[in-house]
């Protein structure tokens, strides 16, 4: 059963908030002059390996965080510790101290969606009764899969199965439509497989088969648990396997998610039928909404052109094993504290983290994080976050949208008519700042009852969030949804509203506080703001006109000389050589785009200080990415992250601009210097 996040699945965000699997489903953040091959931790001039101390000019990330960084120690329950990390263990920290004395009564419960999420927490928290009651909540789930008898059996109840949260052969929900985003369509996906990308299946990816290997030693002791026989144990897991080989094969890379656009290709629902051979898909359709759409939104078109291959007689037993075993694994965090340990164990070895959260924290978690989200985050932001902060920070997010707008009318890759159909988007941006006034209606659908399991109180909620979901067909968008929840260290640009999102949490120092200096706080939050509005014009957002809506507002001469410049922003990251691998270049490019305009932006807004301290801007600007991670995080950030390694984003973007070169008297000597010819700034 996944209970994910409420936001928006195409968000671009300025940092990483990853599930260990799987990164982007459907919808939602350098070296130049040399060849892209040769790079490596000891070749690369960015990376400083001596003990003596790091020269600013040689490598600004070592030498305002190297100290830090020496000394830094990663909790064992996390896979990271820094800017980001650091101040989300504080606003967990806070958080968890409320819901504790919540829970025990001594701290008022404000209102009633606090009151259940303490209940859901109070729950999750008894494992007195989680583990008495060990995998009785998830079986009657797992024999609703076992009871299907063939494809016919699974049609009659296919719809029954998609609003009980069961697992079908592709995924279906109802989002905004990408070229009207007033209204909504149906939007239909491939599974997500069990390695992080599909990268991870190549014949010459040693990965590959050494996390399978992992992934089949946990599944082989959970399924012990089972009441399976151990041939059946065997057969399960082996099926399985073959069955996720199969989604493998057809599903798209995280690369190819990374292209938003590419994601709408509305099709009649009459072709995806025929495409999709032997499940019925027009009944199944007609029985979930009630009527018969007549078109469906196809994310990855290939995976439903091979379904047929996927789905059939001679692969049905496959993707019933597969589906009890997903479900199954699904199911261990609200289960027994073995099975919860059990059950996460694959992903912690993906990303390193040495231990599980504490039986408190994953409570906490569960309850403020993945289900009641927005209430929560609604909840600190009018606790913690003051309202002369609010006010000051809007200033800065309206004054950046300002000069922007300057800097937009006297781009040299617009042609007046692009030029000014990109200022009307910026004037239309939605600003988000904080945490929102009230939670979304479908938080009003949430019941706990304490009486029952934890896995059937998340069930009930999961079923909910499924047919309000189905509903949204019949409604218009609400534009004033927030992607965020005010208690997450992040931000975020939405591309198909056109609005940007700074919540609470991430509104405090290194990136942003009332006693730091405003050189500090541009280089900070700054950057960070005008990193989301970039994103209005990166390769996906500069798709999208000021409703959100695809539409193609640019001259093709114009179009043509921006894709010049986002081809040489790829070529600048791409191959550089980290720890963990090599980096892709097009996965991570329209951050890079946005963290190059949201610097450029920033920096002119510095300048027209009396005395522009670029020093502080710069060293500030370092400071936010200081980051230590797990190697074996770095590694899966590389193959599916958006993002640039943190080290790069601080390292290479600053020499794209003159005024890193004033500021420390940047020599061609020095190894964070390019020549001018090789700068790259578009916006």
């Amino acid at each position: 059963m996944e209970v994910p996040l409420l936001s928006s699945p195409s968000m671009t965000s300025i940092a990483s908030h990853i599930p260990l699997i799987n990164l982007l489903r459907i919808g939602k953040c350098l070296l130049s002059g040399g060849s892209k091959q040769g790079y490596s931790l000891k070749s690369n001039p960015l990376f400083i390996m001596e003990e003596e101390k790091v020269r600013i000019q040689d490598d600004l990330y070592e030498a305002v965080n190297g100290e830090w960084i020496a000394k830094a120690e990663i909790p064992a329950d996390r896979t990271s510790a820094g800017g980001f990390a650091d101040l989300d263990i504080g606003v967990e920290k806070t958080l968890m101290n409320d819901f504790k004395e919540m829970a025990n009564g001594t701290k008022k419960i404000p209102n009633h969606y606090i009151r259940s999420a303490i209940d859901l927490y109070k729950v999750a928290l008894d494992f007195d009764r989680r583990d008495r009651e060990g995998l009785e909540p998830v079986q009657k789930d797992l024999d609703k899969i076992l009871a299907l008898k063939d494809i016919n059996n699974l049609n009659e109840h296919s719809a029954e199965l998609f609003k009980d949260d069961i697992l079908l052969p592709f995924n279906m929900g109802v989002e905004a439509d990408m070229k009207n985003t007033k209204k909504h369509s149906i939007l239909i996906t491939g599974p997500s497989t069990i390695l992080p990308d599909t990268t991870y299946y190549a014949d010459d990816n040693p990965q590959g088969p050494q996390l399978i290997g992992m992934w089949s030693t946990m599944v082989k002791q959970i399924l012990a648990k089972t009441n399976l026989s151990e041939d059946d144990q065997a057969k399960f897991l082996n099926d399985t396997l073959a069955y996720d080989k199969l989604i493998a094969a057809r599903v798209k890379s995280q690369e190819e998610w990374a292209d938003y656009p590419a994601m709408y290709n509305p099709m009649l629902a009459t072709v995806v039928a025929k495409k999709t051979g032997a499940f019925a898909f027009k009944k199944f359709l007609f029985d979930v909404f009630g009527f018969n759409p007549q078109t469906v939104i196809v994310a990855d078109p290939r995976f439903f052109d091979e379904f047929a291959g996927l789905f059939n007689e001679n692969t049905f037993e496959l993707f019933k094993h597969w589906a009890y075993v997903k479900t199954l694994l699904s199911a261990t965090s609200y289960l027994s504290d073995e099975l919860r340990i059990l059950g996460g164990s694959y992903g912690r070895a993906l990303s390193g983290q040495r231990e599980a959260a504490s039986k408190e924290k994953a409570a906490y978690r569960l309850a403020s994080d993945k289900i009641f989200s927005e209430p929560v985050g609604i909840y600190y932001g009018r606790t913690y976050f003051g309202r002369k902060a609010k006010k000051d920070t809007i200033s800065i997010v309206k004054e950046v949208i300002a000069t922007y707008k300057k800097r937009l009318a006297t781009n040299t890759i617009l042609s007046p008519a692009t030029r000014e159909r990109a200022i009307l988007k910026l004037s239309k941006i939605v600003i988000k700042m904080g945490y929102p006034d009230k939670p979304g209606k479908i938080y009003d659908k949430f019941i706990v009852d304490t009486s029952k399991s934890l896995y059937d109180i998340l069930k009930d909620i999961s079923k909910a969030k499924i047919a309000y979901n189905i509903q949204d067909i019949e409604r218009p968008v609400d534009r004033n949804e927030w992607p965020m929840p005010g208690h997450m260290v992040n931000a975020c640009y939405n591309p198909y509203v056109n609005d940007i999102t700074f919540p609470a949490a991430i509104l405090q120092a290194p990136f942003y506080s009332l006693n730091q200096t405003k050189a500090q706080n541009l280089g900070g939050i700054g950057t960070v703001i005008g990193h989301e509005i970039s994103h209005a014009f990166d390769n996906n957002g500069a798709q999208c006109d000021e409703r959100g809506n695809l539409n193609n507002w640019w001259t093709e001469e114009d179009f043509k000389k921006f894709k010049e410049l986002t081809q040489k922003m790829i070529e600048e990251f791409d191959g550089i050589e980290m720890e963990g691998g090599k980096v892709n270049g097009k996965l991570i490019v329209s951050e890079n785009i946005a963290d190059n305009g949201g610097v450029g932006c920033a920096l002119e807004i510095e300048s027209h200080e009396e005395h522009p301290d670029y020093q502080s801007f710069f060293k500030q600007f370092g400071r936010i990415w200081g980051s230590k991670m797990r190697p074996e995080y770095e590694k899966l950030l590389l193959s599916i992250d958006v993002h640039a390694p943190h080290k790069l984003r601080a390292n290479i973007q600053p020499r794209n601009f003159a005024e890193w070169y004033e500021a420390f008297d940047v020599k061609p000597t020095d190894k964070m210097y390019i020549e001018p010819s090789k700068r790259i700034t578009i916006w």
